[in-house]
């Protein structure tokens, strides 16, 4: 997977029902990843070496009907030290940042980019334990607990750490959320990089499809975000999509899995060239979600953002030229796509 990219429920159910069932109607979550919260060291200067969206494209993807914006950001700025009070100002970009987005009606998934690390040292080991894992939940769930749009996502592709391992931390994580008292929806992925092409095979230490099935959440109000593009290696690092007919049956694989096992999924992160292949697979994605609503809470594309370069195969961000024929798809998905959700969780009185 590339290394600088790279919801929902419609629980509209009675509060007193443990597992809310979905709404009827197609997926409510549809929108795009804006990158560049992720971008440079700990210590980089915002507005230099990183950057947050500006209201003018978050304006132009909410116009064009997207639902939700993926929001990329180091754990590192946010929480300079483990176990640590949150960064002041960091913070308060990321709030005004939300604040534009709900300002144009879309919701959020906080998205901590980190690939399963703090600096270089993998969650579950000293200092990075799961306990400071859930540390830093615990703070970050105190700041939006109950927010209306605003979804938790544990962190992004977690990789190089056992299946088992990563379960341990990710149930840490979610314990320490509920115990801050906040209701959101909480997004879980696997390891190795939580691809849906390897979602129940044993990569390192069991399948994410048996192993992640021990998820704990008290409130019952969470789903598995998965990954998955249609190059031929499925790292969304080429511009061609030899991988297209693969990352569709995956798809529909990971649509069986959470059928057969009564889950709920978002695709978090996909993206492909305007390459014809990969137009047909994305198009191919978009109905197999569309179509299985009852599983499938929504999707964000990889991705746009201000800082990306115009020649990127997969940028969907506006720029001088023509609308990219991604973004087009993009936007007739979402008209597609009609359905409202709730992210958090009702209290019960």
């Amino acid at each position: 997977m590339r290394t600088t990219r790279h919801l929902v429920a419609l629980l509209l159910a009675a509060a007193l029902i443990p597992s809310p069932a979905l709404a009827a109607g197609a997926p409510c979550y549809r929108g795009v990843n804006l990158s560049g919260g992720e971008y440079g060291e700990r210590g980089a200067t915002y507005g230099t070496n990183y950057i947050y969206p500006t209201e003018e494209t978050i304006g132009y993807f909410a116009k064009k009907g997207m639902t939700i914006i993926r929001l990329p950001f180091r754990w590192e700025r946010l929480q300079p030290a483990l176990r640590g009070r949150l960064d002041d100002d960091e913070l308060q970009r990321i709030k005004d940042t939300i604040g534009l987005i709900r300002k144009h009606g879309m919701a959020v998934l906080l998205d901590p980019h980190n690939f399963g690390y703090y600096d270089k040292v993998q969650v579950g080991t000293a200092p990075a334990t799961d306990a400071a894992f859930a540390d830093f939940w615990a703070r970050l769930a105190v700041e939006f607990a109950n927010q209306d749009g605003i979804l938790f996502g544990l962190m992004n592709e977690p990789h190089d750490i056992k299946a088992t391992e990563w379960l341990d931390a990710a149930n840490a994580a979610i314990r320490s959320i509920r115990a801050a008292g906040a209701r959101n929806l909480i997004l879980v992925p696997g390891t190795s990089w939580s691809g849906a092409h390897s979602w129940e095979k044993d990569v390192i230490g069991g399948a994410n499809g048996t192993v992640m099935l021990g998820v704990r959440d008290p409130l019952d109000f969470y789903a598995y975000e998965v990954h998955q593009y249609l190059d031929v290696d499925s790292s969304g690092t080429h511009p061609t999509c030899e991988g297209a007919d693969a990352a569709v049956e995956a798809i529909a694989g990971v649509t069986a899995w959470l059928k057969r096992n009564h889950k709920r999924g978002f695709l978090g992160e996909f993206g492909a060239s305007a390459d014809k292949d990969c137009m047909s697979g994305l198009t191919k994605i978009y109905a197999t979600m569309s179509g299985n609503s009852d599983v499938w809470l929504g999707w964000s594309y990889w991705a746009a953002g201000e800082w990306w370069p115009a020649d990127e195969p997969f940028n969907v961000q506006p720029g001088k030229g023509p609308e990219r024929p991604q973004m087009r798809l993009l936007a007739a998905s979402a008209k597609a796509d009609a359905g409202g959700c709730a992210a958090v969780k009702p209290a019960v009185n």
